[in-house]
């Protein structure tokens, strides 16, 4: 097949580019603001969790953004071969660590995505 044409793909299974197989990649954006007097605290906190995070087998992608206009607000921008890696991620000792502190130090927000148009 050629010219990017598709063919028909089972609901949830979008193709990966050019090979017809399908995608089990998954995307999370996690955005967190500070609590006033927490922005250093926070920092730390996901700092230490960028380089066991990136030494996961399932994990492609973890990087951490800062938000120009604001230093207090930060974006985590995972992707992960599939939603196993995922669970794999969310049981270890860094993440239980980041899951019992991060109440303490920003409000978050987070959307688990799949892939629909990806380049």
């Amino acid at each position: 097949m050629t010219g990017g044409a598709l063919r028909p793909q089972p609901a949830g299974r979008p193709p990966t580019k050019g090979n017809n197989q399908m995608s089990t990649h998954v995307k999370i954006v996690a955005i967190l603001v500070a609590l006033p007097g927490k922005e250093a605290a926070l920092r730390a906190l996901l700092d230490g969790m960028l380089t066991p995070s990136r030494a996961e087998a399932g994990n492609l992608r973890y990087d951490l953004w800062q938000d120009q206009a604001d230093p207090g607000r930060f974006v985590l921008d995972e992707l992960y071969i599939d939603n196993d890696a995922i669970a794999a991620h969310r049981a270890t000792a860094h993440f239980q660590n980041y899951l019992s502190t991060i109440g303490d130090l920003a409000e978050r927000t987070a959307c688990v995505l799949d892939p629909v148009a990806v380049a």
